[in-house]
Formats: structure tokens, sequence, C-alpha cells
């Protein structure tokens, strides 16, 4: 079921309690539910809203908005503020050679920014706030993606959609600010499982320290979509900026949003697909206050990670075959083991997710987008070539590293 969050008094006393935003047809883990109830005793909550694609966490369900007087950081993380941010390029789909694109995003995190305290001075952060990580994506889930729109409605035509440009979707967090954040707030509180108190020295700290790393995170999408405009000599305009980690403080107390995008009524975010599939943008409902805010931020996983390495890319081919997709489409990850643990099997059906939010009034849908280029994770050559000068490597036969 994963780890235990606690227990404690609260105005909700059961599952029952909790508002349900998908379908009988939504795949939902028992475990999922389970961990669901376990949420919903956690000292101060009062609702929680969870969605399509609910499914297990650490330390707690993930697809969830929750509310409460009290702040639950263990339901938050370590990558407070990890989003989605989707931006439209310049340059034109007819012009686009994919082939060619994955080549010059292979070295996409090598691409020069600038200067990192000078993008953090802008946005207000310290400057000393890990400037040499910015524009990097991270391990996990996280991914930017170059895509094409597959079929967009009226709506999507008037945000600026259409089947003749080039999008690029980024998603990541703040990296290791974020997870500095969280290992010393559970080094200072043995009973973080009861929450703190917002009105607290201890509370007052890590909101602060919260909406940092929510900013730091924001910049960091925007810098990694500066990267791969100049690596394809193009420019960018920013679309949505959409985070799904994170507390945001209303009338009533704080909205834990725990994988779930936090969205406003009108506003556009994407609900991501996989490498294989099609992701989708979405417009919150003029209701969407009937969940707290929140909707669901991607398909969600359908198998965990140890599972996959089970079900597929059992041989160099089929890790092959995993990197490619039906529209031609290219994957940029050279770990073996992510190839594996991120293949779209290994997730829910995006449209099916969306259709979900669609039937409970939260969204409607405006377009969606096909894969083309997904970077992940690329070798450093320079690493490569070192290891390969080292004693111990021509000793292995140069097995020191392998690629997918």
């Amino acid at each position: 079921m994963g780890n235990s969050i606690g227990s404690g008094s609260s105005p909700m006393t059961s599952a029952s309690d909790i508002n349900r935003f998908f379908s009988s047809s939504a795949w939902i883990e028992g475990a999922a539910l389970d961990q669901l109830a376990e949420m919903s005793r956690l000292p101060g909550v009062s609702e929680i809203a969870a969605f399509p694609d609910l499914h297990p966490g650490k330390y707690g369900a993930t697809g969830v908005a929750l509310l409460s007087s009290r702040l639950h950081p263990l339901l938050i993380g370590n990558d407070i503020g990890c989003g989605m941010s989707l931006f439209g390029l310049d340059l034109p789909l007819r012009k686009l050679k994919i082939d060619k694109a994955a080549e010059r995003l292979r070295r996409l995190e090598v691409q020069a920014i600038g200067e990192g305290r000078g993008w953090m001075a802008e946005t207000g952060l310290p400057a000393d706030l890990a400037p040499d990580a910015l524009g990097t994506i991270g391990g996990g889930n996280h991914f930017c993606e170059l895509q094409a729109v597959e079929d967009v409605a009226e709506g999507g035509q008037a945000a600026g959609l259409d089947d003749r440009g080039l999008y690029l979707l980024v998603h990541s967090g703040s990296r290791a600010v974020g997870a500095a954040v969280f290992s010393q707030t559970l080094a200072a509180h043995s009973g973080l499982a009861a929450g703190l108190d917002p009105g607290s020295e201890a509370g007052a700290a890590w909101l602060a320290s919260h909406d940092r790393c929510v900013a730091w995170a924001s910049l960091n999408r925007r810098l990694i979509a500066v990267r791969v405009a100049a690596a394809l000599r193009a420019d960018l305009r920013l679309i949505a900026d959409i985070p799904h980690n994170l507390v945001r403080r209303s009338d009533r107390g704080f909205v834990h949003y725990k994988g779930a995008a936090a969205v406003a009524p009108g506003e556009l975010a994407p609900v991501a697909g996989s490498r294989a599939s099609l992701s989708h943008v979405v417009v919150a409902s003029a209701d969407v206050g009937r969940s707290l805010g929140g909707i669901s931020h991607g398909a969600g996983r359908k198998y965990d990670r140890a599972t996959m390495h089970g079900r597929v890319g059992r041989n160099r081919s089929e890790r092959e075959q995993l990197l490619r997709n039906s529209w031609g489409g290219i994957a940029i990850c050279d770990d073996r083991a992510l190839v594996i643990e991120e293949a779209a099997s290994a997730y829910k059906d995006a449209g099916q997710v969306v259709g979900d939010l669609e039937q409970a009034g939260l969204v409607v849908g405006v377009a969606s987008l096909r894969p083309l280029v997904t970077f992940k994770k690329a070798v450093d050559e320079a690493e490569v070539e070192q290891r390969r000068r080292k004693p111990e490597y021509r000793r292995q036969g140069g097995r020191s590293h392998e690629r997918y």
C-alpha cells in the first residue's frame, strides 16, 4: 500500500466522504483507495478530491487535492513545485526533421543559457539556490517533449494552438532544492505524520521554503524550454505553467495538490500522456471549485516501476522499439532501466482520464498533441570518453556503461 502516513482525528472519518471524480471504468488500484482512507483521517483534513489518474504513492495516494487546516509536508514530498509548462515554438511543423531535432536535443542539458544566478535574481530568488541545476530535467517521470497538434477544437484555436506549429511540453520540478527542504523538514520534526501548525514557527518556515521551491521549479521549466529553443534555433512563448505538487492557501485552509494540477476557472492546462500516446490540453470549467481547483495532470501510473521490468524490454531489440512510436517519434533515454520503467504501457490512457474529467464537469478538452521527440536522459559524452581512458574500464572490456 505504500508507506503509512499516520493517523489522527479529523472531521472526515471514512473513505466514503471522499469526492471521487472518476468513472467506474477508471483503472484504480485498491491500494490507492486504502491510502485515500488513511489520508482522510489525517489531522485537520476536511475535504478530499480524487482524480482518474489516482495511483499509490510513498506517503499517500497521488492524484489528489486535499483541504486541511494543518500543513502536511509528507503529502507534498520532495519535489515541491513540480509541474508542467506548455510552450509554443515559432518553428513550423513542415520544417521539422525529427532525426535532426533529436540529434540537437541529445545535448540539451549542456546548451548554454547564461548565468543561473542572474535568472534567479530576476525572479527574486536567492542567488545561491542551486544555480547550476537550473535548466535540468531530473529523473523518474520528468521529461521535455516536442509535440504537434493531432486534433484541435475551437477553444484550442483561440489559445493559439493549430496543426501547423510545434509545441513543447516540459515536466520537471525543484530538483535538489525541494529534496533538501524535504530532508531538513523530516530531520527536524519526528512527528511529521501529524502535520504542522501553519501558525507555528515551523509551519511558517516550511511555507516560506515551499514558496521558494515553487518559484524555482517554474523557472527551471522555463530555462529547459529556453535550452530547447536555442538548440532548435527557435523562439518560444508560454501557453500554460501549471504546478501539481504544492500547497495553496484558501479561505478555508490549505489545499494540498499531490500530483494534481492546480487550476482556476478558464485556465488552460496540459494533461500528459506518454512518449507513445497523445497528451491533451484542457480548459478548467467554472465548476472546478468542486474539486478544490484540482484536476489530473497526466495519465497516472498503471504499473509500478518494479513490475515493468518483468513486462517489457526483455532484450535490446525490445528496448530499442520502446524508443520509437507510431508517429515516427523518437525518445532520447540512455538509461536502460528508465526506458523500461517509463514505457507507455506503464501508464493509463490519458484520453480516458480527460474523458472522466469532462464527464465530471471539471474541464473541456480543447486539443490533443502527439509526441515527436521526447528527452529524458542522455549520456554525457565527455564523461563516457573520460571513463574509456581509465584503466579499470579497459580491464572490464569497455563495459562500464551500457546504453538502453
